[in-house]
């Protein structure tokens, strides 16, 4: 998957082409479902003429605000829609940018044999190797709180390994996957994938917070979650939790090529793949959190495959190519 960049709108650049590739089958069918709806078609058409709020948006599309509302979310965990704060008459509004002018697809290359392989770990939300994070903050198991909430000495219990929901105000959390890279082989692109929100008090669908992501302690660079989502029961959280709490959230990709850092086909940087020094250990360092010092310090909530709308862990992917002879 790779994008190329143009201006859109005065003083703001965005992809115009979003590439999809035959490696990546889960986000190829994640954009293909997306698109899979005739509203949804209409409401990128109408996102396509200039920036829209929701309430713009129902009015144009004779839809109420709530079925709008569902569509985008929709589009942007697809990331073929993004939301951004900003000021309006009655404080900020959220207003919608449609990501993409164009979608192209690569199809599988069927029974031959391939020029790269992929090396996949994964690893629960509870499964961290280090942790320091600020209240409020708590973990969650399938069935239980883990440790006391607001409580960051809980993140040490033995049973954090367990936990299936964890959340923090800010601070980071690192986790060590297995490196699986044969010997003597590069890799040319890695993948992280994860699903995650904000953290507010109860939940809140405006609550932006800046979150980073860090590779063998290489900044990658910051997306800005736009919400902590709740208000409808995630479609794996279990019962016990309560209603009112954070529900799910967004699915996001990171990927690391020869070319940059990117979210969901979006450039973040220009952090390249070899800058990670894939092959200097065993394992692969991933730092995820919130920095204090932040533009929005709204903290975090990542998502395990018993809770929110996701049934995966955290997931690392590494594509390589041939391995090479001594």
């Amino acid at each position: 998957m790779s994008s190329r960049a143009a201006d859109r709108g005065p003083g703001r650049s965005a992809p115009l082409a979003l590439t999809l590739d035959g490696d990546d089958a889960e986000r190829a069918v994640n954009v293909a479902k997306a698109l899979a709806s005739t509203p949804r078609w209409r409401l990128l058409r109408v996102l396509g003429e200039q920036l829209r709020n929701v309430g713009e948006l129902a009015d144009a599309l004779g839809m109420p605000p709530s079925t709008v509302a569902m569509h985008l979310r929709v589009l942007e965990e697809a990331g073929l829609v993004r939301t951004e704060l900003v000021p309006g008459r009655r404080g900020r509004q959220r207003v919608c940018q449609r990501v993409f002018d164009h979608v192209r697809w690569h199809l599988p290359r069927g029974e031959a044999r391939p020029e790269h392989d992929i090396v996949e770990a994964s690893l629960p939300v509870g499964g961290y190797a280090d942790a320091d994070v600020v209240p409020t903050c708590g973990l969650a198991g399938s069935d239980a709180v883990i440790g006391l909430l607001d409580d960051p000495a809980a993140f040490f219990e033995p049973e954090h390994v367990d936990a299936q929901l964890v959340w923090f105000r800010h601070g980071h959390l690192t986790y060590r996957f297995p490196n699986r890279l044969p010997p003597r082989s590069r890799a040319d692109t890695l993948w992280l994938s994860l699903e995650l929100c904000s953290e507010a008090p109860m939940h809140h669908h405006d609550w932006p917070s800046d979150v980073s992501v860090s590779v063998n302690g290489v900044l990658l660079g910051t997306w800005t979650s736009p919400a902590d989502f709740g208000g409808r029961r995630g479609l794996l959280t279990p019962p016990w939790w309560d209603a009112r709490n954070s529900q799910y959230g967004m699915l996001k990709e990171w990927r690391v090529t020869d070319e940059g850092s990117f979210v969901d086909g979006m450039r973040l940087s220009g952090v390249r793949i070899d800058d990670l020094a894939l092959s200097s250990r065993p394992f692969v360092a991933v730092r995820i959190g919130v920095d204090p010092n932040a533009r929005h310090v709204g903290g975090i909530n990542l998502f395990g495959r018993t809770f929110g709308n996701y049934a995966q862990d955290i997931v690392l992917r590494l594509r390589h190519g041939p391995v090479t002879a001594d």
